[in-house]
């Protein structure tokens, strides 16, 4: 190869991007700035390339072993019978994450309505539900019933009981044993942070945890909210013991592709009764009609190994750049990673709203939307959300969100492709240095 012919073409491209980064806005000194965390970075994109082509083997393995075809695009409509897609989209998900049985369904409208499918269908009044980990994602509440809603578990009949994690984020084994009981039905896992600064679990602790409750109560089923983690590591949840593991198509799993949807994956009694509440006792996986939906997911999934390493690097880029600015950043930019969040705690609400407005700004789609906070349903406080997503509220889009309350904590995650995410999150930075409320300085 002729390095010397090669390098006026390199340079010359690495001056075009400059230029293009400097047409879209972003000034010479915060692209340098970017450039500099970026060289440190090399290592770790490597391991997550590794990571997302371990599990884009995965997937494929599994759509080949359950035969997916041609015919499994169509869909059907009505009624659903005997829709040979949705069946086989199943079996596939129940191969990725080595369950007995798996519901994939567009009817689960969102990440929430996927556990409190779990939820409902699995608890009966009488049973009591515990959280080992604190307190549920703000949504959840109304949920279980901590917030008055309709239609709560506590109408139900169903308790609940919570145990704090200990100040260094451990599990308090003590107060676990303590609070399981004869009523425990089921315990409920929440992997990610939500909007709270504890970290994220791994599936290793998610592991010790589970063997935990299992040696005192093996009955009780062991459910983990799998919203943001999926194909971060190279296993989940159900290979660390979990019965029902849940989340979200229009995060990591949908790959960017899937308009709308849910799924749960775990054992064949805890997924029956999850689709007889779904659509009706008698009825269960038999109906559901796919609709036009499955091409979309079929490929969404067989992409998603890739989009999520491409959040996945925008999350650590943005660890990196944040923390080097002297912000508290979690996890930090040397941390193992277990979902594709990113926290950076500012401790000012102008700067997170400066921080929406960039990647508001960066977005392909409302990029000249300014994001406001506004009343929420289903939170405590106003929340501030900046996407301009071709799936509208999608989370593996490039997007960042958070409560309009102490400490101030913009929560960052998702991102197509690398590209997209690095500007986004160089962007951020654009729109703080503009206002006045950061100083990009060089060490």
């Amino acid at each position: 190869m002729n390095t010397k012919n090669n390098r006026p073409q390199t340079e010359n491209l690495s001056a075009m991007q400059r230029a293009q980064y400097e047409a879209m806005g972003i000034s010479r000194e915060v692209f340098a700035f970017g450039e500099q965390i970026l060289e440190e970075l090399g290592g770790r994109f490597a391991q997550i390339d590794a990571v997302a082509e371990y599990n884009q083997l995965k997937v494929l393995g599994a759509m080949q072993a359950a035969k997916v075809s041609e015919a499994c695009l169509y869909g059907t409509t009505g009624y659903g019978y005997h829709d040979l897609g949705r069946e086989t989209l199943e079996q596939v998900y129940a191969r990725i994450f080595h369950t007995e049985d798996a519901l994939v369904r567009p009817q689960i409208t969102c990440g929430t309505h996927a556990l409190a499918l779990a939820l409902m269908s699995n608890l009966r009044p009488g049973d009591e539900l515990l959280s080992p980990v604190g307190r549920p994602y703000d949504t959840l509440e109304e949920v279980i019933g901590i917030r008055p809603s309709r239609g709560s578990l506590r109408e139900y009949g169903i308790s609940y009981r919570q145990v704090d994690l200990l100040p260094d984020g451990g599990f308090d084994y003590e107060g676990i044993a303590g609070a399981l009981n004869e009523k425990t039905r089921l315990v409920t896992i929440q992997r990610s942070k939500g909007y709270q600064t504890r970290p994220t679990l791994s599936v290793t602790r998610i592991k010790e945890l589970i063997g935990f409750i299992k040696a005192r109560r093996p009955e009780v089923i062991c459910m983990v909210d799998n919203c943001y983690g999926e194909f971060v590591e190279t296993s989940e949840p159900s290979d660390a013991g979990a019965d029902l593991v849940v989340g979200s198509l229009i995060k990591n799993p949908g790959g960017g592709l899937a308009p709308v949807g849910g799924y749960l994956a775990g054992r064949k009694e805890c997924i029956e009764n999850a689709a007889f509440r779904l659509t009706s006792p008698g009825l269960g996986k038999e109906v559901g009609a796919s609709l036009s939906v499955l091409p979309a997911f079929y490929q969404g999934l067989f992409l998603a190994p890739t989009v999520t390493a491409a959040a996945l690097k925008g999350a650590v880029f943005a660890a990196n750049l944040y923390e080097r600015l002297g912000f508290s950043v979690l996890p930090d930019g040397r941390e193992s990673r277990h979902d594709i969040i990113q926290a950076v705690t500012f401790g000012d609400p102008e700067k997170v709203l400066a921080f929406c407005e960039g990647i508001q700004a960066a977005a392909p789609v409302d990029s000249h939307v300014t994001p406001l906070p506004w009343d929420m349903p289903g939170y405590d406080s106003q929340v501030i959300m900046a996407a301009g997503t071709f799936v509208s509220g999608s989370s593996i889009e490039l997007s960042a969100d958070g409560p309009i309350k102490p400490p101030y904590t913009v929560y960052f995650q998702g991102g197509l492709t690398w590209p997209h995410a690095r500007f986004g999150i160089l962007m951020t930075l654009q729109k703080l240095v503009e206002k006045g409320l950061v100083n990009v300085v060089f060490s």
